[in-house]
């Protein structure tokens, strides 16, 4: 066919109606069947939509696509500060869509936009996989990653590892040996997997008598509350959340069951969020600036748009900020058997 092709052409080659194209082409919902049929009919024909081919002609269409994993988060929406902070004088807008922290949708989210056409994508990933990094690869619109890293596509992170051997390092030298990390599964590689190791690297190195165990919990507050029994049942002296949000849920099923922070046991989290300063007792953390990193991340996908040398220092702070919910253990500190708050559950 030629350059007049319509949406009808399209309709009738995947043999549904022009709406179902219609909707196809405003990231409406048709059936994954549907999708495809339209799709290879898109392909096939050559369409463009008006949307598109104003794209093609301007060379930009002044929208990016931003992927979150989740609305709900204290992180995401400082992030989500810092990207507006540098689009929005850059004349860009964006188009939001939630992946509700599954791949599957993430990916799915990165495609729909594709399809409309955005100039850019900035994407709050959940975990990449080779699909991800064939989809960037694969396609003249640059994706920009945040939360995650990976070589061989445009991506920016805070240090994991780096964080998690702060609190390593922290914990053993205020004398404790036996750590439960609450943490999320591997599958996020950077909280799941690098955040941990970190951790477990420098609470353990060269001290055969510390110990870490684990407890898998979700993100959020409920899940981490609810592995409270779990917890417990291993008497650590302390308890390591992999992130504030975590440690918060813990530190709420100690106080319901009247066990005593720090004294019976300590709680640390990583993220910095405000709401750990005003608990009782304060939380010890590690800060992450997640304004400056949506504004790198951001900075980054406007200068591959540009076609601009992208900055090379892609290094972001860490803050240790120790507050009231750990307690020292070394020697000049009595300290008390573990097992003693068991018996208040």
């Amino acid at each position: 066919m030629g350059a007049k092709v319509t949406i009808k052409d399209v309709a009738e080659l995947a043999g549904v109606s022009k709406s179902t194209v219609s909707r196809y082409l405003n990231h409406g919902y048709i059936s994954l069947e549907k999708q495809k049929r339209v799709r290879e009919a898109i392909e096939k024909t050559g369409f463009k939509s008006n949307f598109f081919a104003k794209r093609l002609k301007t060379q930009e269409s002044k929208l990016v696509g931003i992927v979150l994993p989740r609305m709900d988060s204290v992180t995401v929406g400082k992030l989500l500060s810092g990207i507006n902070r540098i689009f929005d004088p850059a004349g860009y807008q964006g188009i939001l869509l939630v992946s509700h922290l599954s791949i599957e949708k993430e990916l799915e989210n990165i495609q729909n936009l594709q399809q409309q056409g955005v100039d850019g994508i900035l994407v709050d990933s959940v975990g990449l996989t080779d699909r991800h990094i064939k989809i960037a690869k694969s396609t003249p619109v640059p994706i920009v990653y945040t939360g995650q890293w990976n070589e061989a596509v445009p991506s920016i992170k805070i240090d994991d590892w780096a964080a998690g051997r702060m609190v390593g390092a922290y914990l053993r030298q205020m004398g404790h040996r036996h750590a439960v990390f609450a943490g999320v599964t591997p599958t996020d590689k950077a909280v799941g997997i690098e955040r941990k190791q970190g951790f477990i690297e420098a609470f353990c190195e060269e001290r055969p008598e510390a110990h870490v165990d684990f407890i898998e919990t979700g993100f959020d507050f409920l899940s981490a509350y609810n592995k409270g029994a779990a917890i417990l049942e291993l008497a650590p002296t302390v308890v390591v959340g992999a992130t504030d949000n975590i440690s918060l849920g813990v530190l709420r099923y100690l106080h319901e069951r009247g066990i005593r922070v720090p004294e019976q046991i300590s709680v640390v989290g990583f993220g910095g969020y405000d709401v750990g300063a005003v608990v009782y007792p304060a939380l010890t953390t590690v800060a992450f600036d997640y304004e400056l990193l949506g504004m790198k991340a951001a900075q980054y996908l406007l200068d591959l748009l540009a076609h601009r040398e992208v900055e090379e220092n892609m290094t972001l702070p860490l803050f240790f900020v120790e507050r009231e919910s750990v307690r020292n253990l070394t020697a000049k500190y009595e300290t008390k058997a573990p097992a003693s708050y068991l018996e208040l559950t």
